[in-house]
């Protein structure tokens, strides 16, 4: 296997990274990205199949589990939880409870209070220009789930901050501050959700928590430590990505001269859609090899570890022509942005709505809307999202 050396911290590859997952897919089916010591690949055919796969999954072979060290315990206890870490039959449990209250008639009818939402945020934007990141693209999604999940929305601030400290522990270069940080923050949002999860069970209301509270299936129930799991996965997941897709999407659409004008509602979807694949919040997702396997004629054994390039695979020209530039009218086909297989993400229909909801209204109520200054990552790796939005209008 080829071995391609690349950190995912060094300035060049955080503004773009496509290059690298180009040289990768060029190299094979699989390449050895060294800093991570794992095979990687950014082909689409080669993603798609193996997030399909079900010998491979995010759950560790027992042997091969990881040790957990003592001081990120807490951390680890929610994570235990998780049904983005769990494969069947946990897994196909608790997504299977978990869709019986987040569903997608819930989901559709919050596009109101979308819309409203985010003429509220431009009602307070400050004359001239902003940081849309912070006007907008930040604000939007906490408070759309502080709502859903039924939670006071003046605690948006610290899901916010519980959420950032906490999706540190995911990112390259991470230090033992990141790591006091992220452990704090679970258990300040393990004590405020533990409490509010209590309240709603002797007072229910119409929000997803009492929902989750309320869902059962032969005799199935979330406990409390699952509930909590999921509303911490559903906001710190949905939210993070959410921000980061905002922003690249209004960069792009506004690098691209895709104005208020283009923003019909017969070219809302298709522009949502390229927003995703171009550009997408996620870039890398592991997986463990649970038996010897050969895939796109590479072998692996069980305890291996391969890397999804999801970004690499949506710039693939196989399946899209001239991938690297950003075509909101290209025709709509399957991307990897939000997985595929076991592990679609669940909140892919709450994150199109917002996007679908909110940009048209953003253009339309500021058709002068501009970059202020060139856009530039931050270094979050495996995240790909911005520092800034500077824009004038």
């Amino acid at each position: 296997m080829r071995r391609l050396s690349q950190s995912p911290t060094e300035a060049g590859f955080v503004q773009n990274p496509y290059p690298f997952y180009d040289a990768v897919r060029a190299e094979g089916a699989f390449v050895l990205w060294e800093e991570y010591g794992i095979p990687v690949t950014a082909r689409a055919t080669v993603v798609g199949a193996a997030l399909r796969d079900r010998r491979l999954g995010r759950e560790a072979p027992p042997e091969f589990a990881p040790a957990i060290p003592p001081h990120l315990a807490p951390f680890y206890a929610v994570e235990e939880h998780s049904m983005l870490e769990l494969e069947a039959p946990r897994h196909t449990r608790l997504r299977r409870l978990v869709l019986r209250a987040f569903t997608s008639a819930r989901i559709t009818a919050l596009a109101p209070e979308i819309a409203e939402l985010t003429n509220t945020l431009i009602d307070r934007m400050p004359p001239g220009g902003c940081d849309l990141l912070e006007y907008f693209a930040k604000p939007l999604p906490v408070i759309i789930i502080a709502r859903l999940l039924g939670v006071p929305e003046d605690r948006a601030p610290d899901l916010l901050r519980w959420s950032n400290a906490m999706v540190g522990m995911y990112q390259a270069g991470r230090t033992r501050a990141t790591e006091d940080a992220a452990v704090r923050a679970t258990e300040e949002f393990v004590d405020f959700l533990r409490l509010y999860i209590a309240e709603r069970r002797s007072r229910p209301a119409d929000d997803l928590i009492s929902h989750l509270i309320a869902v059962e299936e032969a005799g199935e129930h979330l406990s409390t430590d699952e509930m909590i799991t999921t509303c911490i996965l559903l906001l710190n997941a949905g939210h993070e990505a959410t921000v980061h897709t905002i922003g690249n999407g209004i960069k792009a659409l506004l690098e691209g001269g895709f104005g208020g004008y283009w923003l019909t509602k017969s070219r809302v979807d298709g522009t949502v859609e390229e927003i995703l694949r171009h550009d997408p919040p996620l870039h890398l997702f592991t997986r463990w090899v649970y038996e010897d396997l050969s895939l796109a004629g590479t072998e692996f054994k069980r305890g291996d570890r391969v890397g999804l390039l999801l970004a690499g695979a949506n710039r693939d020209p196989g399946p899209w022509e001239e991938p690297a530039r950003f075509n909101p009218a290209r025709p709509v086909q399957t991307h990897f942005a939000f997985g595929a297989g076991a592990h679609f993400c669940i909140g892919a229909p709450l994150a199109r709505l917002e996007l679908a909801a909110s940009l048209p209204i953003l253009f339309q109520r500021l058709p002068e809307l501009r970059l202020a200054e060139a856009p530039r990552y931050a270094n979050l790796y495996h995240f790909h999202g911005l520092e800034r939005l500077l824009v004038r209008y």
